[in-house]
């Protein structure tokens, strides 16, 4: 019979990469209140885009670990259509958890910026700058952190229902790591 619950590993992993979106969702909306001259700015940017970097490293290895270890099953309780939106859900979280970094990381290249992990080391230049491209790769990293808010909010939002209507166990799972 399979466990009720993920494992150490992967509650460790979904706990510290939500505590990075939400730490980096509040950065980009401090960032963005001070003019772009000012000198906040660029410090909020660094830490932005250092978190952001942290996410993606630790999104692969999530990934890596989500394919290699099968998560609990859901309750039988649970309707189908349920099932199919968390598991749709889970896995748009995934690809934005890759693809909003990349977008930011894009985005600073385009815009002739290097783009420093905690200051230890500069990401590659792997593109030239590009004006046309940092505005596309600025509109879509905006884009794709709305559409992230727009999703955790459902999550959050199910986990909830799942908690405090269901009383089912689901959220527990992601609480209380495997025994086994």
């Amino acid at each position: 019979m399979p466990a009720a619950s993920y494992t150490r590993t992967a509650i460790l992993l979904h706990w510290s990469i939500a505590a990075l979106i939400f730490l980096n969702i509040a950065g980009g909306f401090l960032m963005v209140s001070y003019p772009k001259q000012a000198p906040q700015h660029d410090a909020i940017l660094f830490w932005h885009a250092s978190l952001g970097s942290l996410i993606f490293l630790l999104a692969v290895v999530r990934l890596y670990w989500r394919l290699t270890h099968q998560p609990p099953p859901l309750p039988n309780s649970i309707p189908a259509w349920q099932r199919g939106a968390a598991h749709t859900l889970h896995w748009l979280l995934y690809t934005l958890m890759l693809v909003l970094p990349f977008s930011g990381y894009l985005h600073r290249l385009a815009g002739g910026h290097d783009v420093s992990f905690f200051g230890l080391f500069n990401w590659p230049d792997i593109i030239a700058k590009d004006e046309p491209f940092r505005v596309f790769t600025h509109n879509l990293h905006v884009t794709l952190a709305w559409t992230l808010c727009i999703l955790i909010a459902g999550h959050v939002g199910a986990a909830l229902k799942h908690a405090l209507i269901d009383r089912d166990g689901v959220l527990r799972r992601i609480l209380v790591a495997r025994t086994t």
